[in-house]
């Protein structure tokens, strides 16, 4: 029975989207089955594992409303134990929609039981808000996982992210846990990530991830590739590092 893993911050540019790809890839590397769900209309977690947008026929938009069985949408890619749910901007439109449904807080979480004894890991991208697209991805899930940046505006938007997660936790998901706070972007040499870090080991020393995610130009390159790190370059930096956090989160879920 899968567990399933939100990748989630309101704040966009924060490095989500790329851990969420990284991670999963890295699980599919130690032979679990992942799969991906990206749940952010602008599909970058689709393309950044080699899924075009011509080669999409459903989404998990189609899912949403019901127009889909999550089963018909499930696509393979060409990494090892890796599938996913690709995105498109359609699911931009289901923030409105969803609003006016039943149960609407549970649109992703009833398919994605349907589907949990085929995989290990189940991993979403949320969108960089926090709209009922991010409220269904964390009633879905068991924990979620934070990326920020080390800078000042990100520890405000870091407060608001716990309010929500706790929230959801007290409204419809109990078994909602804090997997941790991942820090992207990380350069050792400023002044300001340095002074950023230490306020967050003050306040929330037990949920930051004991690896961070440095600047790297390849990790960045890698999307425009359709490919996670591990297969655009195995020896880079980043992909070590997501190798490393992949292995602290198979000890936290």
């Amino acid at each position: 029975m899968a567990k399933i893993i939100a990748f989630a911050n309101q704040k966009g540019g924060v490095g989500k989207t790329t851990s969420a790809v990284n991670v999963a890839s890295a699980l599919g590397i130690a032979k679990k089955r992942v799969l991906l769900v990206d749940f952010d209309p602008q599909g970058n977690a689709s393309s950044g594992v080699g899924i075009l947008k011509s080669q999409v026929k459903q989404t998990i938009y189609d899912v949403l409303i019901g127009r889909a069985q999550i089963g018909d949408t499930i696509m393979k890619t060409e990494y090892k134990n890796l599938d996913v749910i690709p995105s498109g901007l359609d699911l931009a439109a289901a923030e409105l929609e969803l609003a006016e449904l039943d149960n609407r807080q549970n649109r992703l979480r009833d398919p994605l039981n349907e589907i949990k004894d085929k995989y290990d890991y189940i991993v979403i991208d949320c969108p960089p808000s926090l709209g009922m697209l991010t409220v269904n991805a964390l009633t879905a899930s068991d924990g979620v996982v934070i990326p920020m940046q080390c800078e000042y505006f990100a520890l405000e938007g870091l407060s608001q992210m716990l309010m929500t997660v706790k929230q959801i936790k007290k409204l419809y998901n109990p078994s909602l846990s804090l997997a941790g706070i991942l820090i992207t972007m990380y350069n050792g040499r400023l002044n300001l990530s340095i002074q950023v870090l230490e306020e967050l080991k003050k306040h929330y020393a037990d949920k930051l991830f004991s690896t961070n995610v440095t600047r790297s130009v390849r990790l960045s390159e890698a999307p425009s590739y359709g490919a996670p790190i591990q297969y655009y370059d195995k020896n880079n930096k980043g992909a070590k590092e997501y190798k490393k956090i992949t292995e602290e989160i198979l000890e936290r879920i």
